[in-house]
């Protein structure tokens, strides 16, 4: 997994810009999954929020390398597409995110310098 951490932050807040958290949040709330031009366009549609198409497809698949999010393959008018879904709930991501962290500051305690 390659996440940043601005520790200036707090929550969720910490490892995502505010349109990525946007668009993690579009995918929770939707039980069936949804494409990306489905995610683009809710987030879109929020005040103070303008991110390319590409933007939130990068993310998305990102999402996916990560195992944080699914993608089912689909193909249809266009080429090929993927319907994005959740794999775990926002608390279960939080607790996922602080295991990781954890694990990596634990490993680096016990490197010697």
């Amino acid at each position: 997994m390659n996440l940043k951490i601005d520790l200036s932050r707090k929550g969720l807040d910490m490892f995502f810009k505010d349109w990525q958290l946007q668009s993690l949040r579009v995918l929770w709330r939707s039980c069936e999954g949804l494409f990306s031009k489905d995610v683009w366009e809710q987030v879109s549609e929020l005040p103070n929020y303008s991110i390319s198409r590409s933007s939130i497809i990068q993310f998305l698949n990102n999402m996916v390398e990560c195992d944080i999010l699914s993608g089912t393959e689909y193909t249809g008018k266009g080429g090929r597409k993927l319907r994005y879904q959740a794999k775990m709930s926002e608390q279960e991501l939080k607790h996922h995110l602080a295991e990781l962290v954890q694990a990596k500051l634990n490993e680096m305690i016990k490197t010697k310098a």
